[in-house]
């Protein structure tokens, strides 16, 4: 486990999000400049800037990544393949792509094992998170899910987009932090905005946060310690 105390081994954990539709070139270089000066897992931003993040971080340990059908996941299995492939072309390490949520409400898990299957081969050796939305989902579907994951050889399951009915929770991190009996990692992601919400999460398990707030959770730390 992270020494909490340690602003760069929390930030080795964080993945820096930068996802508003309205977020502009400049906004988003400094985004990652700053990113890169406090040594992030990752910056996630828009399939548009995965060029610029990737000139920016080439000279550092802080990975790229992007998303693919973000945020409904109603796009065809194709679609999010061949939006996963150009952003890995155009200098993307990671992907973080939406289930078929409907697939799943109308239990049709063979498209969504097929999709799995379908990213897992696209992606080749970059790392593929499937994101579950959880805040429409059952604790049975969460479950089948993560079994899936595992089964496909993803390499994450994520929580949630941060725009859905709800972010992470501890029950539910812990939930599928239980499931994937270390096959698999967990990302934790939506509402996580202070140390205290990032240390919950790593306590059961999680081990990546996705978060829009790492800078102002690196500033918290420091101010614990001048307390």
């Amino acid at each position: 486990m992270i020494d909490i105390k340690n602003p760069r081994q929390v930030a080795s954990i964080i993945d820096q999000t930068l996802l508003q539709p309205t977020a502009r070139e400049d906004q988003v270089q400094i985004f990652c400049e700053e990113a890169v000066a406090l040594g992030f897992a990752a910056v996630c931003i828009a399939p548009i800037w995965v060029n610029l993040a990737a000139k920016i971080a080439r000279t550092s340990e802080v990975r790229v990544c992007t998303v693919a059908g973000f945020p409904l996941g109603f796009e065809t299995t194709e679609s999010k393949v061949k939006t996963m492939q150009a952003a890995l072309d155009t200098g993307a390490d990671e992907i973080d792509y939406v289930v078929n949520l409907g697939a799943v409400k109308g239990s049709n898990y063979g498209l969504v094992e097929a999709e799995m299957e379908a990213m897992r081969r696209g992606a080749e050796s970059a790392v593929v998170k499937v994101i579950l939305e959880t805040g429409y989902l059952t604790q049975k579907e969460k479950i089948h899910l993560c079994d899936l994951a595992v089964s496909t050889g993803l390499d994450f399951v994520k929580t949630a987009t941060g725009l859905g009915p709800s972010g992470a929770s501890v029950a539910e991190v812990k939930l599928l932090v239980q499931c994937g009996q270390g096959k698999i990692k967990v990302k934790a992601a939506g509402g996580i905005r202070t140390i205290q919400d990032l240390e919950a999460m790593v306590e059961v398990g999680a081990h990546r946060i996705g978060t829009s707030s790492g800078k102002e959770i690196i500033s918290q730390i420091a101010e614990r310690q001048e307390v």
